[in-house]
């Protein structure tokens, strides 16, 4: 395959999502906080974009399965491609997308930064974390000291430095409070950090001049958990007051994973302090660890459902291509006759299940992440993460990620090997792109917290926080759907399969929290498929709004008319194929029992 070849955006899908059914050109484009970019600029830049993904992003994305990056000497050599790629988002401006405008930056709202970041991310996933260097500026601008900010936010938005999240440990994975790395006040404001973190995404690399690390360690003197701590800026090299470069601090990489997929992503162990001290500052000059790393968890855990999201868009593309071109076979109703001519797959009514399967998930999920991305929209212009008057958005975010994470990386993995089976053995070859789609994505369901990690957050912390109140607000807005009249005689029967479904999701919740006074290994047993089937709930709303949205723009869009019956056919289809599961999993729910966990060790 030609290497810029393989990604071809549903950038109409997007730009439904955002500004037909989300209207964000009315309701975020132009106001403070955000810059002033309007509907039609934010229509073009998104196009210019596209372009530039599908062309100059693409050309890398295979590049590294057959030249990966090469750690010598605790330094990291990328493959040439990935860095040239990276230049031309530079040189695009790309960057700049989401900065605030007192950094230089176009004050994008996170709907459009989303929407950008799903182009990049099909278009070529391992070049979307060294991107990552852009959030980490927009952190520091919220959470760091007059005197940080001065002394890193210049460099890291002009020069193009990169950065990483540094949580994980060789004994500490997904228990971050069992962290051991060490961090020990030497006076003027630095401290020195000792000890080992692995899984680091980005963690080395000649992507840039420096890389600016974000790193929880334990104070001395701190209790244990994760309340005992901290978060420190530890940059590759050492920055000076005046913001200028001083030498190499103590921070090496000390191994380079071997991994699955996603082999342009530098995935690395980095060793700090040994042999040379590590040097780093206290974020904000305050010991608010977990709760200022959440700030880049909660991005990161929406970047990877964007993700994968994007990966099976992009798998659904080249499905679907593949089915227009192979002829295989004559049509069904002519099997007997042996003169008949071969026709394409894609007249096969099993090719044509599995694309639609394909089609409405990959549209399901963009219409998740993109509404999750409209509530962000909200609690900035409420005055940001955490502000009294976003209260009641905030919790609705916090609710939707894991349904964003959870659902997406889980769900795009079984449809990517949908994809690959449309392409029959092909598939299976490394001459089409899917089976390194599916190679690169399945990370997405362990790393930034596993799906059941989403799970127990979804049901014992967002949903215990306020009693529910949150997810019944969300519900209430279900049930009006379905209980109203939008798209009339023609989506009636969608409108009823959503309000089964709801009835069926409100009695496996119900369910669960009666069986919650028993054990909590219920929650244990059954959350992923709580996850799960409210995620597709929403995602089944969410459609059919789409189609009420659909049904009306066909009036008075009529050139258009095929996008929008290809809306109702997905709305559609996931009524009637994926919502009637729901009575299934409130019946596994309601049947199950403990007994699971006394089956004997050995027994297994």
């Amino acid at each position: 395959m030609t290497s810029s070849s393989h990604y071809v955006p549903n950038l109409r899908d997007i730009e439904f999502n955002l500004f037909e059914f989300l209207d964000i050109g009315r309701t975020s484009l132009g106001r403070a906080p955000f810059g002033d970019l309007d509907e039609t600029a934010a229509r073009q830049m998104l196009q210019t974009f596209a372009q530039l993904c599908t062309n100059e992003l693409a050309a890398s994305f295979d590049e590294s399965e057959h030249t990966p990056p090469k750690l010598e000497n605790g330094k990291v050599t990328l493959p040439p491609g990935l860095k040239k790629a990276m230049g031309a988002f530079h040189d695009a401006g790309m960057h700049l997308l989401e900065q605030p405008p007192h950094l230089g930056g176009l004050g994008a709202p996170p709907s459009l930064g989303w929407a950008a970041f799903e182009l990049l991310a099909g278009a070529n996933a391992s070049l979307a974390f060294y991107t990552l260097g852009n959030l980490l500026a927009r952190i520091i601008d919220r959470l760091g000291t007059p005197e940080q900010k001065r002394r890193f936010l210049p460099h890291m938005v002009e020069r193009h430095w990169s950065g990483s999240m540094v949580l994980t440990e060789p004994d500490a994975g997904s228990d971050v409070g069992a962290a051991r790395t060490k961090a020990r006040q030497v006076g003027g404001g630095v401290w020195e950090i000792e000890g080992v973190k692995r899984f680091i995404t980005n963690g080395e690399s000649d992507m840039s001049e420096n890389i600016i690390h974000m790193v929880l360690a334990r104070p001395e003197g701190a209790g244990p958990g994760t309340k005992g701590l901290s978060l420190f800026v530890v940059p590759k090299y050492w920055v000076n007051d005046d913001g200028s470069l001083g030498g190499l601090n103590g921070v090496e990489c000390t191994k380079l994973e071997k991994k699955m997929g996603l082999k342009g992503s530098v995935t690395c162990e980095l060793t700090f302090g040994d042999g040379k001290p590590a040097r780093g500052l206290l974020l904000g000059e305050v010991h608010d660890g977990m709760r200022q790393m959440f700030y880049i968890i909660e991005q990161a855990r929406m970047a990877v459902g964007v993700k994968s999201m994007a990966t099976l868009s992009a798998g659904y593309g080249r499905a679907l291509a593949f089915a227009k071109d192979r002829l295989q076979g004559s049509d069904l109703l002519q099997a007997r006759d042996k003169t008949a001519p071969r026709v394409p797959i894609f007249r096969h009514p099993d090719v044509r299940r599995m694309l639609m399967a394909q089609k409405a998930h990959a549209e399901g999920m963009r219409a998740l992440c993109l509404f999750a991305a409209s509530v962000q929209d909200a609690v900035e212009l409420k005055g940001g993460h955490r502000a009294t008057e976003a209260g009641e958005m905030d919790a609705l975010n916090d609710m939707l990620l894991p349904l964003v994470k959870g659902y997406c990386s889980e769900k795009a993995y079984e449809m990517l090997a949908v994809s690959l089976q449309v392409h029959g053995g092909s598939g299976y070859l490394t001459d089409y792109p899917v089976e390194q789609y599916i190679r690169d994505q399945k990370i997405d369901t362990l790393y930034e917290g596993t799906t059941h990690i989403q799970a127990l957050d979804l049901i014992l912390r967002k949903l215990a926080r306020d009693g529910g109140a949150t997810l019944q607000g969300l519900l209430t807005q279900v049930r009006e759907t379905a209980e109203g009249t939008g798209g009339g005689k023609e989506l009636e029967a969608e409108r009823a399969a959503m309000g089964k479904a709801l009835g069926d999701v409100e009695t496996m919740l119900g369910t669960l929290m009666g069986k919650l006074g028993e054990s909590l290994y219920h929650v244990g047993l059954q959350g992923n498929r709580v996850l799960l089937s409210v995620a597709e709930l929403v995602i089944g709303w969410l459609l059919v709004r789409h189609a009420q949205v659909a049904l009306e723009r066909m009036k008075s869009n009529p050139g258009d008319r095929t996008f929008y019956a290809g809306k109702l056919a997905s709305a559609r289809w996931y009524c009637h194929e994926v919502l009637p599961n729901l009575a299934h999993a409130a019946r596994m729910v309601e049947h199950g029992n403990l007994d699971l966990m006394e089956v004997p060790e050995e027994s297994f």
